[in-house]
């Protein structure tokens, strides 16, 4: 909403303050409120995440891990446990079948997910990670 209000506000201040510096000052100000806003709000969120993982409560620091292990279980069900219980099915002769899971919204989680673990690794192993 920020970015949408700049190019007027800049309009303005043309019209309303004659000193070319004051100027330039002012529509550099008002052009760069929006990206600090932005790195305020991130950063505030690394506070609270940083107090999140560090939390000794499991429900509070281990939501990180367990959404990996929703999708551990998601990716097993699928790959593993339905199709040999529709094997097991098929094989007795029943009609019925086990229904897959619908991957599409879970995978992006995991794959997010995986990215940021390889990125971790890649800090570790180049000795740059944080104590």
């Amino acid at each position: 909403m920020i970015e949408q209000l700049i190019g007027p506000v800049t309009g303005l201040i043309d019209k309303f303050i004659p000193d070319a510096d004051e100027r330039n000052r002012l529509a550099h100000e008002i052009a760069t409120l929006a990206e600090r806003q932005a790195h305020e709000i991130a950063n505030a969120q690394i506070a609270v995440n940083k107090e999140e993982a560090s939390h000794t409560s499991m429900f509070v620091s281990g939501w990180r891990p367990a959404v990996g292990w929703v999708c551990c279980a998601g990716l097993a069900s699928n790959y593993l446990l339905v199709p040999f219980a529709n094997f097991g099915l098929g094989v007795a002769g029943s009609v019925y079948m086990v229904p897959l899971l619908d991957l599409s919204e879970m995978m992006p989680v995991l794959l997010g997910m995986l990215g940021l673990g390889a990125m971790r690794t890649v800090e570790k192993t180049k000795d740059v990670a944080r104590k």
